[in-house]
């Protein structure tokens, strides 16, 4: 394998420099080891030559045998084109092409046999290929069955190189590799009953049959993850052993008076099976690493407050940063108000907090008087020294960046207790992949007297019913979001903007106040509008996603999302979390043309028939696709998997991460023999990341 990895792709037969610096360039390729490891796409069933007479209605990409009568070339300047003539013998149909027609034009030769395989089509009764893959019938390429179609970009097409110019040079590595060294332990083959590696590429670029190509598949998708659970494991179990945390075994006045005084609702159960997991992981002596997952509205603040209250019992300061000075002041007010009357102190260090009151926060902190710092990133800069901190609390994680997290750790010589929040459900596969070094706790309740939000969809040809029921809500004293994908209008997108909406607002409901926010005002003006619409001085709310996070006005009963077949299926249910935080029964409006595609109308039905929030995540996966899901996983690999699918292999990734957990159970440090090559590939794997594993 180590020849693979350091042989120049340049050096392949049928690549050379020029090449050699395309395929780099394009996709990364620079060794045979990057070429077969660069994997097809999807595949298409080259069984069956079709002939032209039997050529018929819209059809796939399909394959013909036979040969070229003549070539003529067409058009002028940038608009030639060659045109060949080929037949089957049962009829003709036209080959196009439009690049390198010189080249080809040497290349194919009339009367020669040929097979074509291209996606057919029909103007005027006559039939045409357009750029077809063309193959001798005794080429390497013109091997039939499954035929595997490769990531490629435009550059490259039109440079010549296509799916079946990878295919050869993939053939080629194989066919000079008689052996290729086994990346994983012969006990997990046998265990697992998995292809061998060199069996596994062979069937991936070439493969025998649908059965063997879903063998090959497993074999390769399970070592790409099982490697990184291995990595994530390996870290969280090191750091478990070895860095000692602070032991809060107190339960003392600060969380008992807030309990028995200032609790605002009795703990639902979930509530109370997360904090007893906190507490054990305080009072066992180890540096806690906890996500907490919650849908909105579920009562995760609730949670951390009690857990730093307990951190208060034992002597130490806690710290929440949050990713907006909208969320930390929201945090700042609801903690101020709930723990006012137990006499502890809580500051808000924003980008705003004026000098006096930042040396009065510096000065409280450094003498242990301050007990509870919240903020933005301001919290971690470097002239922010606390006493003692032993608590952590970092809110919307997936705001901040690893290293910007780490900073907190430098706070205190014993590293604080960390708990991360986040309020956008994660998927298990994601859980187990992006988060795979935290333990997590899920609240999967809400709180009691909250009733269900109703979602519905509605058609801009019903938008004079929909300001129908606003005006209901209106009357009764409720408040209403209205929310818009666009700022201003754009000429390129056919999309409502929040401009045009709020002159729109105000002339349909001219005697109600009318607030509006999004991402591009200044803190100070966005803030006072969000003040405006928080002490119900505004009625209506009209804003951007800005929204998505953070507010909470218990009296906002409907929120309206405008073109919402523009918004993730997670992003709608995050804007639908800002309603239904009363009492009052709320309801979320999807608004959106009339004319969508099927699957958009499925997507905002999912919508409309749950508002569990780990249902959605998962649909969501489902049906876009990890996407960008993190930049950097919390042990610092960067995610880039080359087969495997965080959306559809999460029986691979179980099966990944149990088998990882039962080898380091058996085998913590790898340092049995069979074991010697997991240190070999771990290190070729993850040798250009950071060592974040001591950070949350």
């Amino acid at each position: 394998m180590n020849r693979l990895r350091n042989t120049d792709i340049k050096y392949l037969k049928g690549v050379g420099p020029k090449r050699a610096e395309l395929l780099e360039k394009q996709l990364g390729i620079k060794s045979y080891y990057d070429m077969l490891f660069h994997f097809p796409s999807h595949y298409v069933d080259r069984s069956t030559i079709y002939t032209i007479k039997s050529l018929s209605g819209e059809m796939p990409a399909i394959q013909i045998r036979g040969h070229f009568i003549s070539f003529t070339t067409q058009g002028e300047g940038a608009k030639t084109r060659l045109v060949g003539l080929f037949t089957d013998g049962t009829g003709t149909i036209e080959v196009v092409w439009f690049r390198r027609i010189k080249q080809l034009k040497d290349t194919y030769h009339i009367g020669n046999e040929y097979i074509l395989f291209a996606k057919p089509s029909e103007f005027n009764g006559r039939w045409s290929m357009v750029h077809p893959e063309v193959d001798s019938p005794s080429s390497i390429g013109a091997i039939q069955g499954l035929r595997g179609v490769y990531p490629l970009t435009e550059t490259l097409r039109n440079k010549g190189i296509g799916s079946k110019t990878l295919f050869t040079l993939a053939q080629t590595i194989l066919s000079s590799s008689p052996r290729i060294s086994e990346t994983l332990p012969q006990s997990i083959i046998d265990q697992l009953h998995l292809m061998p590696l060199r069996d596994a590429l062979v069937n991936i670029h070439n493969p025998k049959d649908n059965q063997t190509l879903q063998r090959a598949k497993l074999r390769l998708k399970f070592e790409e993850l099982f490697y990184i659970q291995l990595n994530i494991l390996r870290y969280s179990r090191r750091r478990s052993a070895s860095l000692n945390g602070f032991r809060f075994p107190r339960i003392g006045h600060f969380f008992n008076s807030f309990y028995s005084e200032c609790l605002p609702f009795e703990l639902t159960g979930a509530q109370k099976r997360v904090i007893k997991e906190i507490r054990a992981d305080m009072g066992s002596g180890r540096q806690m690493n906890r996500l907490l997952q919650g849908d909105v509205g579920s009562g995760k603040t609730l949670v951390a407050l009690l857990c730093m209250l307990i951190a208060l019992d034992n002597n130490t300061q806690a710290c929440l940063m949050a990713p907006t000075e909208i969320l930390a002041t929201q945090h700042f007010e609801t903690i101020t108000q709930l723990v006012a009357p137990i006499g502890i102190n809580v500051k808000l260090l924003t980008g705003s907090t004026r000098k006096k009151e930042r040396d009065t926060i510096h000065s409280q902190l450094e003498d242990g008087a301050l007990h509870i710092l919240i903020g933005t990133h301001a919290v971690i800069e470097d002239n922010v020294k606390f006493k003692n901190l032993g608590f952590v609390v970092i809110d919307e994680q997936h705001r901040f960046g690893v290293a910007q997290r780490a900073r907190l750790w430098g706070k205190n010589i014993t590293p604080p207790h960390v708990l991360v929040m986040t309020a956008t459900p994660i998927p298990r596969t994601l859980a187990m992949t992006v988060y795979g070094d935290l333990d997590v706790s899920v609240i999967d309740e809400l709180p009691p007297g909250r009733k269900p939000i109703t979602t519905a969809l509605r058609f801009d040809n019903q938008r004079l019913d929909v300001y129908k029921h606003i005006g209901r809500q209106l009357k009764e004293g409720r408040q209403i979001y209205i929310v818009y994908p666009l700022i201003q209008e754009n000429e390129k997108l056919d999309l409502r903007c929040l401009e045009e909406g709020y002159e729109l607002i105000r002339e349909t409901f001219p005697q109600y106040k009318v607030a509006y926010v999004h991402g591009k005002m200044k803190p100070s003006e966005k803030d006072y509008q969000m003040s405006l619409f928080a002490s119900h001085q505004a009625d209506i709310l009209v804003a951007t996603t800005v929204i998505e996070v953070g507010v909470n006005v218990p009296n906002a009963t409907t929120m309206l999302i405008e073109n919402a077949e523009r918004f993730g299926l997670s992003q709608l249910h995050q804007l639908r979390g800002r309603v239904g935080r009363g009492e009052g029964q709320s309801y979320c409006i999807l608004m959106t043309k009339h004319k969508i595609a099927s699957d958009t109308r499925k997507r905002l039905e999912i919508m409309t028939s749950t508002t569990d929030g780990f249902l959605i995540a998962e649909a969501d996966l489902k049906m876009r696709g990890p996407g960008d899901m993190e930049g950097t996983m919390q042990s610092g690999i960067a995610i880039n998997l080359r087969i495997a699918n965080l959306a559809t292999d999460g029986q691979i990734i179980q099966l990944a991460r149990d088998t990882a957990e039962m080898l380091l159970d058996k085998d913590p440090t790898l340092s049995h023999p069979e074991n010697v090559i997991l240190h070999q590939q771990l290190a070729l794997i993850f040798n250009k990341t950071i060592d974040w594993g001591r950070i949350s």
